[in-house]
């Protein structure tokens, strides 16, 4: 009978992508072509994620190593770390494979590349184990595209993925029926405080509703909620505070639709730490982040200032090839935020010394920082917008959202149809993984935007390009 433990074979993008890859396969075994130890042993120097991700690759190795001896590498290592070898001595445990030799299959001609010597020894692999499913676990798509020809199954690592499917992912609103309040007319209990109207109902089946979520009746009877708090089967909700119209506006910024409003009353929230907003191109994302963060450290001093950070991966150098100051290096890459501070520090009077004024003042207060300085600092009392969130993995943004200290609040900015980070996709952003897992916190909110509000012009070129 055919075992039915698989072999996985990895490629090198997988073990930077994630150094603890090897121990991801449960009872199968690992097999680590030549090749890739090599290119992790390119990859090793430099102050990078990756090179850090190869070096702990390396360590993880040299720990089996040590741990089963050398003189078990012929026949595999168990993937268990010391720690664990108490723990789990009877269960089935996979095995570490190395390729130990190398020959090339019969009738193959390979050009001699590293990508090609992976897949030779994948055949190898295959013919002294005829009874095991050997599988190629690979960032790269070529690479796949090239196992498939040969017949070798070839699958994507997925097990940092978020979820299944994109289009799963949580929105942060949801429309309620038409017979909402004849559902909860028999358990609904209503009040006043602090001018904001309070309702308590129980949630029925299908009304799995999250902290922070907002809910929204449309038509005649137009009403916009939001989630206080979920608990004891018990739901409160909370009139929305509206931005649309009149003297209520948000730093000069009134919201054009109903997503805006939303966000504009996450960010404004001081019982909300953490914000994400979702959205395509001119959907309002950086100017609402930006009007939340001046007035409410420029008006309400809430905050101490605001910190302004995105990815710089799009350009593909180094922050160091730019001459200047940290700030002056990041300039190029904060088009987005100029442009918005532009509109928001247009002084209603004053002209040409007043713009000038207003833009001193505002400069004082806004700071520009770049990501590949953030290790090991704490933001205290700050507003730190991180912008162009979908380029970041999630162990980068765990790395970010981890310098909050107290009294600060972090907003992530992004849209996942625009990421330039090589194997990251709509799955596997860091941006998707913080939505999916802050959901359920009482302290964060999301907001998908999905109307774009900037000119006739974009919205034609949006729809018909």
């Amino acid at each position: 009978m055919a075992d039915k433990k698989c072999i996985y074979v990895l490629d090198t993008n997988v073990l930077m992508h994630d150094p603890t890859a090897i121990y991801r396969f449960e009872e199968h075994d690992v097999f680590l072509p030549m090749t890739v130890l090599e290119e992790l042993d390119a990859g090793k120097k430099g102050t990078s994620e990756v090179a850090r991700n190869a070096r702990q690759v390396s360590r993880f190795i040299n720990e089996l190593i040590e741990t089963h001896g050398s003189s078990n590498i012929e026949h595999g290592l168990k993937l268990l770390r010391p720690k664990e070898l108490q723990l789990r001595k009877n269960g089935q445990i996979g095995r570490l494979l190395f390729q130990t030799s190398a020959q090339m299959p019969k009738g193959t001609q390979l050009k001699v590349m590293p990508d090609n010597q992976i897949l030779a020894s994948i055949l190898v692999l295959r013919e002294q184990n005829p009874d095991r499913n050997v599988v190629l676990v690979s960032k790269d798509i070529n690479l796949r595209i090239k196992a498939s020809i040969f017949g070798v199954t070839a699958e994507d690592y997925e097990n940092d993925r978020a979820l299944d499917d994109f289009s799963l992912l949580y929105t942060g609103l949801d429309e309620l029926p038409a017979d909402f309040w004849a559902k909860h007319s028999r358990n609904l209990r209503s009040w006043s405080d602090r001018g904001h109207s309070n309702y308590e109902v129980r949630p029925r089946k299908g009304e799995d509703w999250q902290p922070n979520q907002f809910l929204y009746l449309p038509g005649d009877d137009e009403l916009e909620l939001r989630v206080v708090s979920v608990a004891n089967e018990v739901a409160t909700l909370q009139v929305v505070e509206d931005y649309s119209g009149g003297n209520h506006s948000v730093w000069g910024v009134h919201a054009r639709n109903r997503e805006q409003n939303f966000a504009l009353n996450a960010l404004m929230d001081p019982e909300i730490d953490f914000v994400t907003l979702l959205g395509t191109a001119g959907t309002g994302k950086t100017l609402l982040a930006l009007a939340a963060g001046l007035a409410q450290v420029m008006d309400q001093q809430r905050y101490r200032e605001i910190i302004v950070t995105r990815a710089t991966v799009s350009v593909g150098e180094d922050i160091g090839f730019l001459p200047g100051t940290e700030e002056e290096k990041m300039t190029p890459w904060m088009g987005a935020f100029t442009d918005n501070l532009e509109v928001l520090s247009e002084p209603q009077d004053g002209g040409s010394w007043g713009r000038a004024a207003t833009n001193d003042l505002l400069a004082s207060r806004i700071k520009i920082r770049s990501m590949n300085f953030m290790r090991g600092r704490t933001f205290l009392g700050r507003y730190v917008i991180i912008d162009e969130a979908q380029n970041l993995s999630p162990k980068q943004m765990k790395t970010l959202l981890t310098r909050a200290g107290p009294g600060t609040k972090m907003i992530c900015l992004g849209n996942v149809e625009q990421i330039d980070t090589p194997y990251l996709t709509e799955t596997t952003s860091g941006l998707t993984y913080a939505v999916d897992r802050f959901k359920h916190w009482q302290h964060s909110a999301h907001i998908t935007l999905r109307r774009g509000e900037r000119s006739r012009l974009a919205h034609f070129a949006s729809e018909n390009l």
